[in-house]
């Protein structure tokens, strides 16, 4: 049950975003660069559930061990957007990485991009962190690149489908917030 609704939550937006209108007269690079946003959004969604052990036939273990995984794809995803938008316009992107964009929905991709970067880094560097450390800082890093994200996609007037997008995003705050709510990363002694 947990996996069809997983796969619903993930499903659902990627198919209404690829029958947008608005994809009609887009270039590919910028398509590309859309989706690879759409599908970082949808890996927020698994990943805080691997990382609790809480898709079911797979046990905890694997499940931080797939959670790298798909943490390097989300990555992956974040510098294909990014990427993508600045081929399709180097301006536009020149303008929102040094904050100089009137669009708001562009301050929030900035945060929730360096966010992501952010808690790959410090998975990179957990070995050399104290256990306590790590748990908060990418716990915090983790919050703030969700909420942006999920700010950054409301915002934006485009490819997703308003029902799918909101649904989605709201799956992945209370995901997220169920996740922090039963690891407690903040407080001493809390599960690796």
């Amino acid at each position: 049950m947990i996996w069809a609704a997983v796969g619903l939550a993930v499903a659902a937006p990627l198919v209404a975003a690829g029958f947008s209108p608005l994809l009609q007269y887009r270039q590919p690079i910028y398509v590309v660069a859309g989706f690879a946003g759409i599908a970082g959004l949808c890996l927020m969604l698994v990943q805080p559930l691997l990382a609790a052990g809480l898709l079911p036939g797979i046990d905890r273990f694997r499940g931080r061990r797939v959670h790298r995984f798909v943490g390097v794809a989300l990555v992956a995803s974040v510098v294909l957007h990014i990427v993508g938008l600045w081929i399709f316009s180097p301006p536009d992107v020149v303008d929102v990485l040094l904050l100089r964009s009137p669009t708001p929905f562009s301050v929030w991709g900035v945060l929730a991009m360096w966010a992501v970067f952010g808690a790959a880094l410090l998975a990179v560097f957990r070995r050399r962190l104290r256990l306590r450390v790590w748990r908060a800082g990418h716990s915090a890093l983790v919050s703030v690149a969700v909420s942006g994200t999920i700010l950054h996609a409301l915002l934006i007037d485009g490819t997703m489908e308003p029902v799918t997008k909101v649904a989605l995003c709201g799956i992945v705050a209370v995901a997220l917030a169920v996740v922090l709510i039963r690891l407690k990363p903040w407080r001493k002694g809390a599960r690796p």
